[in-house]
């Protein structure tokens, strides 16, 4: 991205999430993901004649729950209304929405950038909403067909305020409120499937101009990478644009992943576009302290929360507590390995710098690890008790990531790799290791003490690296000392 110059980004977004429900805001067709096309729309969904649509009281713990956790205002009544549009994957023509009064209002989070500096976005409302439906055009030629599974699934859209001053920004607060989400079980945050989507409204101004410039919104980006891009390439058009002597277009864009571009999908309709009104099929929805304070005891641990105990209950660095609690399913799977195997410090090391390390390189998440932390935490067991050294532990790692290994003991006893503890058998082993070299010997004890290592070595390799380090350690000492 060039040099912003005389250039100021004011980014806000609003994210989309699919709240965790089994059916859907306004009817009891199912949310589960995957199903055949039109197979999870009933009549409601689809507005047909004679239907009424009845809240799901689930959406509503969860949008409460989200808005305690952002330290929001929750408004105590709250109202369902009707934006008008046409669209072919909208089978009622309208949408139903909160648009006056949502049940979130304002609150906000602390973000953390790269470099360590944090800042504070404050967050508008957050309302509830029904999904349409989805346009399907890869496997239709020079048409579209439409799936309504998704019509009337339920929605939290968050609103920041335009606080934002770059895409490292937006991914952070973006980043931070998928953290959020699945930790409160809101949404289970997959991006893939839909469950959190991201329009990213971006203008940009000069330096100390007050009022802000036109600004664009793209639509649905459903990855933290592509929200990144999308975003430097918009504020790149747009100074582009303003630099040119032209004039940024008020609209509706696209990000074309394959591409690495935006482009113009339709010009940005304003509120009175969509001719909102009250939903005259739903009375206002009332909650009072008493259901609020309820929802406030059920609250699970937060982010910050359970760092702060990982660093009390297992005596873990504030940095390494930090990365374990950063994702919820991290955060589960240290504590599974670590009961299991009884020392949180080999759990976290082996998770950090093996296991992460496998997940970065094969870019998955950790709820699709092939390794499940029953079989680390047995593993890490296993190099405690000294059945194995940690080197061998590296290679049932690998075995188990790849598939050839399904249980820790099994693979260990099939390809023999039980560590040589044997002390008759290691202290034969030594001494033929001395005998076998006396040159080295004596250099040894002449002072060059650095030839532990090739003494170490070579039994090693004599055991094909399954003898007890310590032993050995302690074995080649005792002879070469006498």
């Amino acid at each position: 991205m060039s040099h912003l110059g005389e250039w100021e980004v004011v980014i806000g977004l609003e994210i989309h999430t699919q709240l965790s429900t089994q059916s859907k805001i306004f009817s009891g067709a199912s949310t589960k993901f995957g199903a055949e096309p039109n197979t999870q729309a009933c009549a409601i969904d689809l507005g047909m004649p004679g239907v009424l649509p009845v809240v799901n009281k689930e959406v509503y713990r969860k949008a409460v729950t989200f808005g305690l956790g952002i330290g929001a205002e929750i408004n105590k009544r709250s109202v369902f209304d009707r934006k008008n549009y046409f669209y072919p994957d909208l089978p009622k023509g309208y949408q139903i929405t909160q648009l006056e009064s949502p049940i979130v209002m304002g609150g906000h989070v602390e973000i953390v950038l790269d470099d360590g500096t944090s800042k504070v976005i404050n967050v508008t409302r957050a309302h509830l909403e029904e999904d349409a439906g989805k346009s399907l055009h890869e496997n239709y030629h020079n048409q579209t067909g439409i799936d309504l599974n998704r019509a009337g699934t339920p929605l939290l859209e968050i609103v920041s305020e335009p606080e934002m001053r770059s895409a490292e920004e937006a991914v952070a607060y973006a980043r931070y409120i998928h953290q959020l989400v699945t930790y409160l079980g809101v949404s289970d945050g997959n991006m893939s499937q839909g469950s959190l989507r991201c329009d990213a409204n971006v203008s940009i101004r000069k330096h100390g101009q007050q009022e802000l410039g036109t600004r664009t919104e793209t639509k649905n980006v459903n990855s933290f990478r592509f929200l990144e891009a999308a975003i430097n390439f918009e504020v790149e058009r747009q100074i582009g644009i303003l630099e040119s002597g032209g004039r940024v277009i008020q609209e509706t864009r696209l990000y074309d992943a394959v591409k690495n571009e935006t482009r113009s999908m339709r010009s940005k309709e304003t509120a009175t576009d969509y001719r909102y009104f009250p939903e005259p099929d739903l009375l206002p929805i009332v909650i009072d302290d008493a259901y609020i304070d309820a929802v406030r005891a059920e609250m699970p641990e937060l982010p910050a929360q359970r760092a702060v105990r990982f660093v009390e209950q297992y005596q873990l660095s504030e940095v390494d507590a930090a990365l374990l609690s950063s994702n919820l399913d991290l955060a589960n799977y240290f504590e599974e390995v670590t009961a299991i195997c009884g020392d949180p410090k080999p759990a976290s090391n082996w998770i950090r710098v093996e296991l992460l390390g496998l997940l970065n390189r094969d870019d998955i998440e950790i709820s699709e690890s092939p390794l499940p932390s029953a079989q680390l935490g047995k593993l890490i067991q296993r190099i405690l008790d000294d059945t194995i050294s940690g080197k061998i532990g590296k290679q049932v790692f690998e075995a188990l990531w790849q598939g050839v290994a399904r249980d820790v003991d099994d693979y260990i006893a099939h390809e023999g790799l039980k560590q040589v503890s044997d002390s008759g058998e290691l202290e034969a082993i030594v001494d033929k290791v001395i005998a076998d070299n006396p040159a080295q010997v004596e250099q040894f004890r002449a002072g060059k003490t650095k030839l532990m290592g090739f003494f170490v070595g070579q039994i090693m390799k004599e055991t094909q690296g399954k003898a007890n380090p310590k032993q050995v350690n302690a074995l080649v000492s005792s002879r070469l000392n006498d």
